[in-house]
């Protein structure tokens, strides 16, 4: 009898109880003010640019180049100012992608990079901005898992712009480019990246 009390309060206290673990399921996170931009079954809500192919399978977004290694970008209709930002994803390498956010056009938006970069040497989660390269960079390869899934946090508030990546702080800038605009995904151009796929598994929007 009280091993079956001892679970049942266990069980009613997922989230907040130390002892029981904490579970957070989707109807929870909704609760607490994220918004699921991704609905996991088709991209109702996103619009694609350019040549590359986006498709939903398996509950994710899949992105890879296009016919003659075509590029292209994937973009949500609405647009978002201020939130945190967290992305599920894996990559198929060589790839060069990234998250698009406060995207309002190619020379004016951010992107959290996805990439293995040579000169200067980053890493996932460098902060890049069009006209000023990047802003942050992430020199810790070891904080990417390069054959499963990743998780990326992205926090932009005001000029206030941080990046998390698998838990670690990886940007933590002031930047007043762009203060609102679209949420995306891109897929780079060249052979090089021709085996590159990007897979997105699960979006949550917080409004702050």
């Amino acid at each position: 009898m009280l091993r079956r009390l001892l679970a049942i309060v266990c069980l009613a206290m997922l989230t907040l109880q130390t002892g029981c673990g904490k579970v957070v399921t989707n109807k929870e996170q909704t609760k607490a003010g994220f918004l699921q931009i991704f609905n996991g079954s088709d991209l109702t809500g996103w619009e694609a640019s350019g040549g590359a192919k986006w498709v939903v399978e398996d509950g994710a977004i899949v992105g890879t180049q296009g016919d003659n290694y075509a590029h292209g970008d994937l973009f949500t209709k609405n647009t978002y100012k201020d939130f945190l930002l967290t992305v599920t994803y894996r990559v198929e390498w060589p790839c060069n992608t990234g998250v698009w956010f406060r995207y309002q056009s190619p020379s004016k938006a951010y992107q959290a990079d996805i990439l293995e970069y040579k000169n200067p040497v980053c890493y996932s989660g460098s902060l890049y901005c069009p006209g000023k390269m990047f802003i942050a960079m992430n020199t810790d390869k070891t904080l990417v898992d390069r054959d499963g899934w990743n998780t990326m946090k992205v926090r932009a508030e005001g000029d206030h712009i941080q990046i998390w990546l698998n838990g670690r702080q990886v940007a933590d800038m002031h930047d007043d480019t762009t203060d609102s605009g679209k949420i995306g995904f891109q897929v780079h151009p060249g052979e090089q990246f021709g085996p590159m796929k990007i897979i997105v598994r699960e979006m949550l929007l917080k409004p702050l």
